[in-house]
């Protein structure tokens, strides 16, 4: 995490009440891109020992809400949390291991979120996940 980021003054700023979950979530989301929750559990456990499951439950969904966080689930895996907000970018998931990585729009701004038919609605986030194999994997397979 960027020691310059005011944890505090986001909770502030989006309305939430600074606690020490709500804080060190959102410091463990920052830290671990793309973590699952039991990560984020993991790492909030640290400086936290005793928080609970739904504690850091509570505190990633206020977040989320807040717009603080934003979740993501590629299919067949748990929901995943990033502190990348306010942006259309999509991810990369490797097939063999899982990791995740940000991509960008392909092209100009936010061309993905133009619907051939948006069927009425107002779209703001289009979610595309592309799959495939990190170079680790590709490099570890057998020739």
């Amino acid at each position: 995490m960027a020691a310059d980021v005011d944890l505090p003054g986001m909770l502030r700023d989006a309305g939430l009440r600074v606690t020490r979950p709500r804080l060190e979530v959102l410091a463990a989301v920052h830290a671990h891109p793309h973590a699952d929750t039991g990560t984020i559990l993991r790492a909030v456990r640290e400086p936290l020992p005793a928080v609970s499951h739904q504690a850091v439950y509570d505190s990633l969904h206020a977040l989320t809400q807040a717009r603080l966080v934003r979740a993501f689930q590629p299919a067949g895996s748990v929901a995943r949390y990033e502190a990348r907000v306010g942006d259309n970018h999509h991810h990369v998931v490797c097939r063999t291991c899982g990791t995740v990585a940000d991509v960008d729009c392909a092209v100009g701004e936010a061309p993905c979120l133009t619907a051939a038919d948006d069927h009425g609605f107002a779209i703001d986030e289009a979610e595309v996940v592309y799959w495939g194999t990190c170079p680790e994997c590709a490099a570890a397979r057998p020739a």
